[in-house]
């Protein structure tokens, strides 16, 4: 008998930087919070959260 309350874990999936860098961008608009994004991606929030700290950081490199 499976152990209630434990999810599968999930598959780990790729995604391209231009797809990384479409959803910072919804991110940064701030039409929906970070959470409604991923859940309307299929992504876990700390995915997303993560995504946009190295955004921030790249960004900060290049500006230096």
């Amino acid at each position: 008998m499976e152990s209630m309350g434990k999810k599968k874990p999930r598959p780990r999936r790729s995604f391209t930087s231009e797809f990384k860098a479409e959803i910072v961008e919804l991110c940064r608009r701030g039409d929906r919070s970070v959470g409604q994004i991923a859940k309307d991606f299929d992504l876990t929030e700390t995915a997303v959260r993560d995504w946009v700290k190295q955004a921030e950081v790249e960004r900060a490199n290049e500006t230096g």
